[in-house]
């Protein structure tokens, strides 16, 4: 696949694609209107990080590009790729357990914290990942 040289862009399936670790100057969006919901995308070789009407939506350390991203009310699914060990943090619901797969394996339950984040690390190439984190009902 490729980097996203715009930051941000809205697919034709209503997903959006984001982030360019290529990059070693910052690359801003600030008033990404997509439905009434303002994203805000920084992106660059060290850190990719999406805001959804300022709260943090999905970042990661260092700096990936993320394709695909569709939110559900029990799923999330992205394809993620980058250079090497990279940190993920997603934002959901507070408190609650859900399952991670990568690549369609289930890797692990995880349970968010109270405000709602999740972190795990996996190694990103050039050839996308698949990742998926489902609700537990």
């Amino acid at each position: 696949m490729s980097t996203i040289q715009e930051g941000i862009i809205l697919n034709s399936d209503k997903t959006l694609s984001f982030g360019n670790y290529e990059v070693t100057e910052k690359i801003k969006v600030t008033d990404f209107n997509v439905d009434g919901n303002i994203y805000k995308i920084r992106t660059h070789n060290e850190v990719t990080r999406l805001s959804k009407n300022g709260n943090l939506l999905l970042e990661t350390v260092p700096g990936a590009t993320i394709h695909n991203l569709f939110i559900k009310d029990k799923e999330t699914t992205f394809l993620a790729e980058g250079l090497g060990d990279t940190l993920i943090t997603l934002e959901l619901e507070p408190n609650t357990n859900y399952s991670l797969f990568i690549n369609d394996v289930n890797i692990d339950k995880i349970k968010t914290n109270l405000s709602g984040k999740i972190n795990f690390s996996t190694t990103l190439s050039k050839d996308p990942q698949q990742i998926k984190v489902e609700k537990h009902i």
